[in-house]
């Protein structure tokens, strides 16, 4: 019988157990790194959050109360990372402006050659909020309650989000099939 996620972090608490935290993360990772793909949509960057995420959640499990999902415990910390990983990205950004002598560049996000799924480019014409809200809520199947654990947002503004969210995606595949 295969151990629930509640007695493998007891056995992880107990002693430390490495084999109990890594089924945990055999059985989270892709949840997790679908998560973040979806939130920075940067393969690399999203891999490196997702071990962030795993290292972090090993270092404190004992903080983890059984309150909630052990996933939204673990998407909680994504996000987390998501939001400090951008933070940083905008200072060294804001950095490098101020070290250039000429005029600030545009920049374009790189040709995906067709790879992207249709999805990925719908979802980034939503808002920030709105797009992290539908990828808790749809992407890796989190509650409207998951998701607001995990984003810190109030559960009416999540749901909000998300109905938006779905508006606007499904006014963009119109557009898209009308124009097709």
């Amino acid at each position: 019988m295969t151990p629930s996620d509640g007695e493998l972090i007891a056995m992880v608490i107990a002693g430390k157990d490495q084999r109990a935290f890594s089924s945990l993360v055999s059985r989270h990772q892709s949840a997790v790194r679908a998560v973040l793909m979806r939130l920075c949509r940067n393969a690399a960057l999203a891999d490196d959050l997702a071990q962030e995420t795993f290292i972090k959640a090993y270092n404190k499990i004992t903080a983890y109360t059984g309150a909630g999902s052990f996933k939204a415990w673990l998407c909680r910390i994504a996000y987390t990372e998501f939001l400090m990983s951008a933070r940083k990205r905008k200072a060294i950004d804001k950095t490098m402006e101020k070290l250039k002598a000429q005029p600030m560049e545009t920049h374009q996000a790189p040709s995906d050659g067709g790879a992207r799924v249709d999805l990925d480019r719908a979802l980034s014409t939503l808002g920030e909020e709105e797009r992290v809200c539908v990828v808790l809520c749809y992407a890796s199947g989190l509650s409207h309650s998951d998701a607001a654990e995990v984003t810190g947002l109030p559960l009416g503004t999540v749901k909000s989000h998300v109905n938006r969210g779905k508006a606007k995606l499904k006014a963009w595949f119109e557009r898209k099939e009308a124009a097709a």
